[in-house]
């Protein structure tokens, strides 16, 4: 690093287990850009002390993660309208001082989707575990890809029925809505489901248990997980019994990542190079 280092990074809580810092610094790396992407240990009550500090310090952006991506909405000065759209922020541009928010999930879940699958989500019945930052993204990517229906389950019913109106005010070509966080209702929905999407942080520790057991699984459904930490999670070791199409989520991280490489700095990021990092960090 130099005294014109750009700098970038990730804000979250907590954000020792972030890849992000290997992929993004092997692709400056790759294209001789003389940046550096660093972990941002932020918690809840210091958003807007961070924020301003970052501004000062003449940071380019940050990427936004757990637990951050809807609360920081009301500190930034802009947002795109992807991310009015969507309702959450995973990417930061600083230009002149102001703060943008972008988000960059949804493409970036899309991407890796297409990538590991070969297919696409027009026409799938889609179900979604959770109703955070990350559901919010992937649910209304869903629906502009032309998903036949979403459903989202989450603990917090409340939260999944508030996403789920901000969804039949965005679309109505694709069915919507909510279930109740039940073994009978989860069960139910997963029976209805082309596509299932664990959008939680159930399974980033060794102890979680699996979200759904491989019985109420199907051979023929995709099971998506956007916890990439581990890259097997609880729930993937189930789809892979039931022999449904696991999916990690590496390909999004990358994705989403590369998305936001585009913004901070106005080139074409090399994927291949982001992936080889992280592949060599799984080997380690």
């Amino acid at each position: 690093m130099t005294g014109r280092t750009t700098l970038v990074g990730i804000m979250g809580y907590p954000i020792r287990h972030s890849l992000s810092p290997l992929m993004h610094n092997a692709a400056f790396e790759a294209l001789g850009l003389d940046c550096r992407y660093i972990p941002l240990e932020v918690k809840p009550r210091q958003v807007r002390s961070a924020l301003n500090a970052l501004r000062r310090l003449g940071f380019r952006g940050f990427n936004v993660t757990i637990p951050h991506k809807r609360r920081i909405l009301s500190f930034l000065d802009r947002l795109t309208p992807e991310a009015r759209f969507i309702g959450a922020v995973n990417t930061v541009e600083i230009r002149n001082g102001r703060l943008i928010g972008h988000n960059t999930d949804g493409r970036g879940f899309y991407r890796a989707f297409a990538e590991a699958t070969g297919r696409s989500l027009r026409g799938k019945r889609t179900l979604i575990l959770g109703a955070g930052g990350a559901a919010r993204a992937v649910a209304f990517q869903s629906t502009l890809e032309g998903a036949a229906s979403v459903a989202v389950a989450n603990r917090s019913l409340a939260r999944a029925a508030g996403l789920i109106r901000d969804l039949r005010r965005r679309t109505r070509r694709c069915a919507v809505s909510v279930l109740p966080w039940t073994d009978a209702a989860l069960t139910w929905g997963v029976g209805q489901a082309d596509v299932v999407i664990n959008a939680t942080s159930v399974g980033m520790s060794p102890t979680d248990p699996p979200l759904l057991l491989s019985r109420v699984l199907r051979p023929d459904q995709i099971v998506c997980d956007l916890v990439y930490q581990p890259p097997i999670t609880p729930l993937l070791r189930e789809a892979r019994r039931a022999g449904a199409t696991a999916v990690g989520g590496l390909g999004m991280l990358v994705h989403q990542g590369a998305l936001a490489f585009e913004i901070w700095t106005g080139r074409r990021p090399p994927i291949e190079i982001m992936q080889e990092a992280l592949f060599l960090s799984r080997a380690d």
